[in-house]
C-alpha cells in the first residue's frame, strides 16, 4: 500500500492493517519529513485516543491529515503508533 499527497510519498508498506476500511503504516514505513506534529486529538469508544499529524509537501499544509494511537487500548494494540490517512491522502495498492 502507498500514501501519497500533493505529489509525495508520504507512506508505503506490504504491512499496513486495515480497520474500518482505513490503512493503518507502520511507523518505519512513515516519510516523517512531510509530517507535523498537530495539537488536535480525539477519542474512539474501542481504539482509544488518538493523535494527528498535519502534512506539509512543497510548503502546502493539509491540516490534521494524518491520524495514530500512541497507547490504544487492548482490543487495537496492533496499530500501536501506526499512521491513517484523510483529506485528499489517496491510498493505493
Amino acid at each position: 500500500m502507498k500514501a501519497t499527497w500533493n505529489g509525495a510519498i508520504l507512506a508505503q508498506s506490504d504491512a499496513t492493517i486495515e480497520i474500518e476500511g482505513n490503512q493503518y503504516f507502520p511507523p518505519a514505513s512513515v516519510n516523517r519529513e512531510h509530517f507535523q506534529t498537530s495539537d488536535t486529538h480525539s477519542h474512539c469508544g474501542w481504539k482509544g485516543d488518538a493523535s494527528y499529524y498535519h502534512l506539509n509537501v512543497g510548503g502546502e499544509v493539509n491540516t490534521d491529515a494524518a491520524w495514530y494511537y500512541p497507547e490504544p487500548y487492548a482490543e487495537a494494540e496492533q496499530i500501536t503508533g501506526y499512521v491513517a490517512f484523510w483529506k485528499g491522502v489517496e491510498v493505493t495498492e
